[in-house]
């Protein structure tokens, strides 16, 4: 089999992996993500996640390289990052509840044997409900959600904060769209149930 790298130290991302059986290595990206505002978000999570996975292809010179990266989108269409504070993700969420906002979560798939590219990405959109201060204070002492896009861990107690939530793959909502990476391997030669 060939060699699988994720190009990621997200602890989200690698277990969502792992949930394909098929063994894989780690490894930190050489890339740094700029959120451009003025780029559509299905364009620009693309991108983002291209960048992560070529920044290995010399590292890797014959793996196939997953990269991965996702975006919250505000109400007003412009791509929030994550908040790496208390005070950023409180205002975050304040903004977020009673909306519905969408994640876009873009996939690479890079072989460096051969070059070859593929890339997509996936929507996911939540419906927040209403909560008080009280409420988003609460969660975030809690969960501690700095590192994540949205300031919510779907996985986790986030789940508390929504009102509805809709997509295809709800992998996609925690980072990595796992039903379009099994097709991306499946054209690289890599068929995850043999």
């Amino acid at each position: 089999m060939r060699t699988i790298v994720l190009a990621s130290t997200s602890p989200y991302r690698k277990e969502l992996l792992a949930q394909l059986q098929i063994p894989f290595t780690c490894a930190a990206p050489d890339y740094t993500e700029i959120l451009d505002d003025s780029v559509a978000p299905a364009l620009l999570v693309r991108h983002l996640a291209l960048g992560k996975a070529q920044s290995l292809r010399e590292r890797f010179p014959d793996a196939l390289i997953i990269g991965s990266d996702q975006i919250f989108v505000d109400q007003r269409g412009r791509p929030v990052g994550k908040p790496g504070s208390f005070h950023n993700a409180f205002q975050q969420l304040k903004q977020m509840v009673g909306r519905t906002h969408c994640f876009y979560t873009g996939l690479a798939l890079v072989d460096s044997r051969n070059d070859a590219i593929q890339t997509d990405y996936a929507t996911f959109s939540v419906s927040m409900r209403a909560l008080s201060d009280e409420q988003i204070k609460a969660y975030l002492r809690r969960e501690e959600p700095f590192d994540c896009a949205g300031s919510f861990k779907i996985e986790g107690l986030g789940i508390a904060l929504m009102e509805k939530m809709a997509g295809h793959d709800y992998n996609a909502l925690i980072g990595l769209p796992l039903i379009k990476l099994v097709m991306m391997l499946e054209n690289s030669g890599v068929d995850v149930l043999s």
